[in-house]
């Protein structure tokens, strides 16, 4: 499926969406790593619950999805925050360098931009990512195994960073209980 068509499937399910989710458990769990101030990036944004939980803890928030109708979705549930939306395919269009001190990514996974991600973090920067896993309990998810990560795939999708946190569970133990179907990460650009 071509750009147009993953804009037209996104907007189709934006448009059906009834409230702005609640921001990635990566982000709320490890919250007492963000700054106290500087400039964020939720990628690939979707309805942006990120990016207004990073914009109230006094970030100045970018804010960036393919679909025209999430970002109006955010732009009007953004108020009087410092937070500005952008329709941005983010394939063809990757953040810059040394530009953000955050940079949160959910539930997206394009590996061919994961060097740009990396480079686009100042120094001391922090890179907040969660995503889907292929060992997973449930069938929730993206159904292509493209969009999901292999065992311990993320923690090689970004070399020249330094590991703050990791979790991925898998499906050993009580697969009732913990936080299956993802993992997670956060991770500093020396």
């Amino acid at each position: 499926m071509g750009t147009e068509g993953q804009r037209e499937k996104w907007d189709r399910r934006y448009a059906d969406a009834l409230e702005t989710p609640p921001p990635i458990a990566v982000l709320t769990e490890n919250a007492h790593l963000l700054p106290k101030r500087g400039r964020a990036l939720d990628l690939a944004c979707g309805l942006g619950g990120n990016a207004l939980y990073l914009a109230r803890r006094g970030l100045q928030v970018s804010a960036w999805d393919l679909s025209p109708v999430a970002i109006a979705a955010l732009a009007a549930s953004a108020g009087g925050l410092d937070l500005a939306a952008e329709a941005r395919d983010v394939t063809a269009h990757p953040p810059p360098a040394d530009r953000f001190d955050v940079i949160c990514v959910g539930h997206f996974l394009e590996r061919a931009l994961c060097r740009q991600i990396a480079d686009a973090l100042r120094s001391g920067g922090l890179l907040f990512y969660q995503t889907f896993t292929r060992e997973r309990v449930d069938e929730g998810g993206p159904s292509t195994a493209r969009f999901r990560l292999e065992t311990n795939e993320l923690l090689s999708l970004f070399p020249g960073l330094i590991l703050r946190f990791y979790r991925e569970e898998g499906r050993i133990g009580d697969t009732g209980r913990g936080f299956r179907n993802y993992a997670q990460m956060v991770a500093q650009r020396p």
